[in-house]
């Protein structure tokens, strides 16, 4: 079903339920209305009959006149009708009720037939000491009793088919109204729509992302439109991403792959070198092939984005920098190089996997930049890492870039790395809600400061 059939029945539906409450408020406000009309009536006749009575004047007699249904009657207080008069009205409960009241039951209306007709009867309570006189000219002392008045119903009847029929007319006609009204305004509202739908489809059949759609105005499809252009800017700014994540990758695995390949052209000619040449050959086709694979892996792990595989969990931050710290402590120990740490207890909530390369990254580049026998600084308190370097510090120049991917200044050409460890780093500590920066510490050297949000420790965490 499409949304122009849908607001269709939602405005059909809308304008028939409006109609027939409407419709129904009317019938029941003219059935009142004509029924209390006649309730006047009838009341008004009963107290004429009873009236003239008191005064000895003309009686009241049961009879029915030539209007059909049309009828009076007197019962006595035992709820019998007058034995002198003819009975033309039957004497149902509540006019017995009344009758028996000794006048203190008041009026009643209620709707009967008489001989086939419907008929409004009235049913209101005589004085205790009423003299009745009859058609023949007697006159009987009735103690108590009731006066029974009808007036026909057929012309209410008539009126209210005749509202009835008007109202359904009304109703037909309202529905078909809505309807044509729907299709009209579906068509003018959604006309909008099917332009920007019509805009969209044609974007998804060129794939160009560079193209932005009319912004529209302060409504809601302008709105709508400039949340697309938000997306498209997006995706544009992603789609610029990866095809210079591919670029850069193309450049920076080109150098190892012609100096592997130049390798592999003079291992051809391995039974014509010296076995110390055959060393030198094998060691760096195998350092070649590590620099292949870390530049690999770090290349998967920034084209990896916002989706990190590994599960989020609390962990103690603390543990996991000291243990980085002790594999660090290895690499170090060959040039002198060693570690003093401050680490308290603090927990966050982190995919431990991409925390602990982003520690290590940092601890490498320390170790990268340090002189020979010299001192790291590692401090970890309330979710901050801080790593402090005693080497050159960052130039002023590389500072606003030092974070970006395959960047190395210029003093970094000479040294190992592909230049992705601080993107990485980067890249991991604001998917996890943090950050990172650098600054050059007082007395020479870099210091990295890398931050995440702390959580309570966890009721269910192992003692130390």
């Amino acid at each position: 079903m499409t949304f122009r059939t849908r607001l269709v029945l939602a405005a059909t539906s809308a304008t028939l339920v409006v109609l027939l409450l409407g419709s129904l408020a009317t019938y029941l406000q003219a059935r009142n209305s004509l029924v209390g009309s006649v309730d006047d009536t009838i009341q008004q006749q009963a107290r004429n009959l009873i009236t003239p009575n008191f005064g000895g004047d003309p009686p009241i007699g049961n009879s029915c006149t030539s209007t059909v249904g049309t009828c009076a009657q007197v019962i006595a207080a035992n709820g019998i009708p007058v034995p002198a008069d003819p009975t033309v009205l039957s004497s149902p409960e509540e006019a017995t009720e009344i009758a028996a009241s000794r006048g203190t039951g008041g009026t009643t209306f209620f709707n009967t037939t008489t001989e086939g007709v419907p008929v409004r009867e009235v049913v209101t309570a005589l004085p205790p000491g009423f003299s009745y006189r009859g058609n023949n000219g007697y006159e009987v002392l009735i103690d108590g009793g009731a006066l029974q008045v009808t007036a026909p119903l057929a012309g209410v009847r008539h009126q209210l088919r005749h509202l009835f029929v008007v109202l359904w007319i009304i109703i037909v006609a309202g529905v078909a109204l809505a309807i044509i009204l729907g299709l009209v305004v579906g068509r003018t509202v959604l006309r909008p729509l099917d332009d920007l739908t019509a805009s969209i489809e044609d974007l998804a059949r060129t794939t160009d992302v560079s193209e932005r759609l009319d912004p529209g105005g302060p409504d809601e499809l302008g709105r709508l439109r400039r949340a697309f252009n938000h997306l498209l800017a997006a995706l544009e700014t992603s789609r610029d991403s990866q095809r210079q994540l591919v670029l850069d990758a193309s450049h920076e695995l080109r150098t190892p792959l012609t100096s592997l390949r130049t390798n592999m052209e003079v291992a051809a000619r391995l039974d014509d070198l010296q076995p110390e040449d055959r060393s030198v050959l094998i060691g760096d086709v195998l350092t070649q092939l590590d620099e292949l694979t870390q530049l690999v892996g770090g290349i998967t792990e920034l084209a990896r984005g916002e989706q990190p595989v590994d599960v989020h969990k609390p962990l103690r931050f603390d543990l996991l920098v000291e243990e980085s710290v002790a594999a660090a402590i290895t690499h170090g120990r060959n040039r002198g190089v060693t570690y003093r740490t401050h680490l308290d207890p603090c927990w966050v909530v982190a995919a431990e996997g991409r925390l602990e390369r982003a520690v290590n990254n940092l601890l490498d580049n320390a170790l990268k930049w340090s002189p020979d026998n010299s001192v790291v600084e590692v401090s970890c308190t309330e979710g901050v890492l801080l790593v402090r370097d005693y080497g050159p510090g960052v130039p002023e120049e590389d500072m606003a870039h030092i974070f970006d991917r395959f960047y190395r200044a210029n003093e970094a050409r000479g040294k190992p790395g592909s230049g992705l460890g601080l993107a990485i780093v980067d890249q991991v500590v604001k998917d996890e809600g943090g950050g990172v920066a650098v600054a050059n510490a007082d007395g020479g050297g870099a210091i990295f400061r890398l931050w995440l949000p702390t959580v309570p420790e966890p009721p269910d965490a192992p003692a130390d």
